[in-house]
């Protein structure tokens, strides 16, 4: 299967300000242990404080560069950054620049996964 980012439709992630979500791949595609999402945070773009009590994240940086929070962490990451993200840590980002962040983001396939916001970034 080749999926195309532009062909697929973009979601507002909840609670997120000036994002975008596209899922590349996923279970309805029949993909049987993982889920890769592209996000796009244009500038001033955030996404809340929160964390997946059950869910890792392993993210790479496409383009921009961003704030990410890990825990009680700020790290700044740019284009060809990989970031690992434990299960039940919480974690949030924010493009404090001039253009858009892009990232790759591959999740664990759930039936369902739960997302618990515990604050403002």
């Amino acid at each position: 299967m080749i999926r195309r980012s532009g062909e697929v439709q973009a979601e507002r992630p909840d609670r997120a300000v000036n994002t975008e979500l596209r899922w590349l791949i996923s279970a309805r595609d029949g993909a049987p242990n993982f889920e890769m999402r592209k996000f796009t945070l244009k500038p001033g773009g955030r996404i809340p404080k929160h964390m997946h009590p059950d869910i890792e994240h392993e993210q790479y940086i496409l383009k921009g560069r961003m704030v990410i929070g890990i825990g009680d962490k700020e790290h700044e990451v740019k284009e060809g950054d990989a970031v690992y993200i434990p299960a039940g840590t919480p974690h949030w980002y924010m493009n404090n620049g001039d253009e858009d962040v892009e990232f790759i983001c591959v999740i664990p396939r759930r039936e369902k996964y739960d997302t618990v916001y515990v604050g403002e970034c």
